[in-house]
């Protein structure tokens, strides 16, 4: 699932319109006056989701904010997402038949429609085949939805007619709209132990999108075709030239008439051939004179005083630039610019990587891209006129890269995964395996793995009022099969999982957010393992309802555990005991009340309270809120350490270093910027996991780190170390027994309603 709808600028209660009409305004802009046919034609489809978005709001056909949006469909039903969470009036598993229905009906001899094919998968020929696709694992899912029957299948022939007939009850309203059955693959499912950021046709069709870059292919072709042929046009002209070196002082002969009638005419020959360069075409420059003269002369039409001057003033510049052709200065000029030229364009060693992965299935990664990136071979060379030995750029070997599969931290150790937000996007294929280890029988853990895989590519939708996401645990063919789970099976795998994630997110991107379709991945795992590790997302200030779930509390409650007594609780300011008290308090009022409680009203009042009391609903005052629980929770960190148990390998002062090193990038994109509160909250969130991990340090290790913040400073521009010196100083005070915010220090948060001290001309 993605993370959309965390992070518009949406709606408050009662979703406006004006989000999507600016954009259906923009993809308007886009179709109408883009260059590239391609993506006017993406504008295009963009447009009909957007009007389907604005149709559905005014009818009452869509309800903007409800896990349940589009009228007349459960809240199981994948629907069709655009930006900013805003649901379509369509399911994502609707639309025309695809190829391989058609090709199901065909053989079955039915009518080419769905409810057709729905009965005939209900009959024995139809579970027979739904059977084999079981045992082979030889099928793709793209939408959950495509697993719902071959789950039926795995039902009846695991003896549970009841629970199948349930299950199809559920399924059959939307038999005649939704897709239920998977696509066949030619693969079976995918190696549990290796992930892939994109798969080897992704690759290629990355690299078949890349045109030849039009300024270094006109580049190349004025230096091997026009800047020869402009020196043998030269060479012509020079013929007519007395001692004087001035052109037409002598009389041409016959002879050279017809070799000028040959130059023009292998001129419009190479000008018909080679169409990137068009300097030569402009009668202004050096070889437009040139040649414009000799169509003159070769047409027997003297040249008047103007253009004989132009010709002769071009070819004295031409002789005074670069020497006479033929001459050593001239020589040795075209050899480097040869040279310049010689090696082989991108787009042409492109399309060779484009051929190397031809040849590999399409759906998968690879086991090794070294092969698909090497240097040119003289096979190769001789089949397309590449240079043997032509190395292949970086630009090629990385967009091949991505389609590497390979444990998730070998995909770290080379860059494939470059930050927390891309390794998010692989998690869900680990997370499925794991999740899938409750499931005994090896037919339905492969189906419910590749169900999780496709529910998690799920898009979040807008949600108001602290409605929670659909969990894959709702799907009703997940329901289905839950009393054959056996969750002690599935605890040990998923808990290996969750601490080796933890670990690995947190050591290879120090100072960054855990991004919160990663922050979902963990909670599956936390849940799965019974690890009795709340994880709690970034919550968007636009539409923050003023209030936080019990598990913020429980996530408190836990970093209260770790951190009380800690440079951090001293750094913030925080009463972890008092934090301890409340979070029994409402755990026994909840208790009382016999239902689970829905917010925690003790926890939002606290928050509010640290950020300076209520001041009016405001996108800044409301970050101010959410940023006080981020600190209060420590955003997961004290879960990760306290209750999974990661203990990352560089060290927690190796850690606590790496963040001020982000703190110092992010600082030193203020200089200069439109726009830099982003840039600054980014830069308090890696300050508050440096406070963190030092916090976990012991005390000697502590202070040496404290003590080394300056010499990073000193790494980066001069204004970086001067806008930081207050939180330094802040920090420095806290480590010896003071507060931040006195003596000129600064305790260093990102959300303000003031002009923050970080930028210039600050007040306060």
């Amino acid at each position: 699932m993605d993370d959309d709808a965390e992070q518009q600028l949406s709606a408050r209660p009662g979703a406006s319109t004006d989000y999507p009409q600016g954009l259906l305004a923009r993809a308007f802009v886009t179709a109408l006056t883009h260059g590239d046919a391609e993506t006017r034609r993406r504008a295009e489809s963009r447009i009909d989701r957007w009007r389907a978005v604005l149709a559905g709001m005014a009818d009452g056909r869509l309800a903007i904010g409800s896990r349940a949006p589009v009228a007349g469909l459960p809240a199981w039903v994948t629907p069709e997402v655009v930006r900013g969470g805003f649901a379509t009036t369509a399911a994502s598993a609707e639309g025309p038949l695809q190829p391989y229905e058609r090709e199901a009906a065909t053989r079955a001899g039915i009518p080419a429609e769905r409810r057709a094919l729905f009965a005939y998968c209900l009959t024995e020929p139809g579970l027979s085949r739904l059977y084999a696709l079981l045992d082979s694992g030889r099928y793709e899912i793209a939408v959950p939805e495509e697993a719902a029957l071959l789950t039926v299948a795995w039902l009846v022939r695991a003896g549970d007619v009841a629970g199948a007939l349930e299950l199809v009850d559920v399924l059959e309203p939307f038999a005649d709209r939704l897709r239920f059955t998977p696509r066949p693959s030619a693969l079976p499912s995918p190696d549990v132990e290796a992930v892939h950021r994109r798969t080897v046709g992704d690759a290629a069709e990355a690299l078949a999108r890349r045109r030849p870059h039009a300024a270094v292919e006109a580049q190349r072709e004025a230096l091997t075709v026009w800047q020869p042929f402009g020196d043998e046009l030269l060479a012509h002209w020079l013929e007519t030239a007395a001692d004087t070196g001035r052109v037409l002082e002598r009389v041409p002969d016959a002879a050279w008439y017809e070799r000028g009638a040959v130059l023009l005419r292998r001129y419009h020959d190479l000008a018909a051939a080679h169409t990137r360069c068009t300097k030569h075409r402009s009668p202004k420059e050096n070889l437009g004179i040139l040649r414009g003269a000799l169509e003159e002369t070769v047409a027997g039409r003297p040249l008047d005083a103007r253009r004989l001057g132009l010709l002769r003033h071009a070819v004295e510049s031409m002789v005074r630039r670069r020497g006479l052709p033929g001459s050593r200065r001239h020589t040795q000029l075209r050899i480097r610019q040869a040279a310049q030229a010689a090696p082989p364009s991108h787009h042409a060693l492109a399309q060779l990587v484009l051929r190397r992965l031809s040849e590999l299935p399409q759906e998968t990664g690879v086991a090794d891209v070294a092969p698909l990136v090497a240097d040119v071979s003289a096979g190769e060379a001789a089949g397309t006129g590449l240079p043997a030995g032509a190395p292949v750029p970086v630009a090629i070997r990385q967009v091949v890269a991505a389609a590497l599969s390979a444990p998730v931290g070998t995909l770290v150790e080379r860059g494939v995964v470059p930050s927390a937000e891309v390794l998010a996007e692989l998690v869900p294929q680990l997370v499925a395996v794991a999740v899938a280890q409750a499931y005994p029988d090896e037919a339905l853990r492969t189906l419910m793995a590749a169900n999780y895989r496709a529910f998690r590519n799920r898009r979040s939708l807008l949600l108001l009022n602290l409605e929670r996401q659909v969990r894959a645990e709702e799907l009703p063919w997940v329901r289905a099969v839950a009393d054959h789970r056996v969750d002690t099976e599935g605890q040990e795998p998923a808990h290996t999982t969750l601490r080796q994630l933890g670990e690995l997110a947190v050591q290879a991107f120090p100072g960054t957010l855990l991004p919160n379709p990663l922050v979902r991945e963990l909670g599956v795992l936390a849940r799965q393992a019974e690890a009795g590790a709340p994880f709690v997302e970034e919550l968007a200030a636009d539409i923050f309802m003023g209030t936080f779930t019990p598990k913020f509390l429980a996530a408190a409650r836990i970093a209260a555990e770790l951190l009380g007594g800690t440079l951090y609780a001293h750094y913030y300011g925080i009463d972890y005991a008092a934090v301890r008290n409340l979070a029994i308090t409402e755990a026994g009022e909840a208790l009382t009340r016999h239902h689970a409680a829905r917010t925690s009203p003790g926890f939002a009042r606290l928050c509010t309270e640290r950020a300076g009391g209520p001041t009016g609903w405001s996108v800044a005052a409301n970050g101010k809120v959410i940023e006080q629980a981020q600190i209060l929770t420590t955003h997961n960190l004290a879960t990760l350490v306290g209750r999974v148990g990661i203990r990352p390998a560089p060290g927690w002062d190796d850690l606590a270093r790496r963040c001020f090193t982000t703190v110092c990038r992010k600082t030193a994109r203020l200089q200069g910027n439109p726009r830099p509160l982003s840039t600054i909250k980014d830069a308090a969130y890696a300050w508050r996991q440096m406070i963190f991990h030092l916090s976990l340090c012991d005390p000697a290790t502590q202070a040496r780190v404290i003590a080394e913040l300056d010499e990073e400073t000193a790494r980066h521009p001069d204004h970086v170390a001067a806008r930081l010196a207050p939180a330094l100083t802040g920090l420095r005070q806290v480590a010896a027994g003071g507060t931040a915010d006195s003596g000129g220090g600064r305790r260093f948060l990102g959300w303000t309603t003031q002009r923050h001290w970080l930028l210039p001309h600050a007040r306060g």
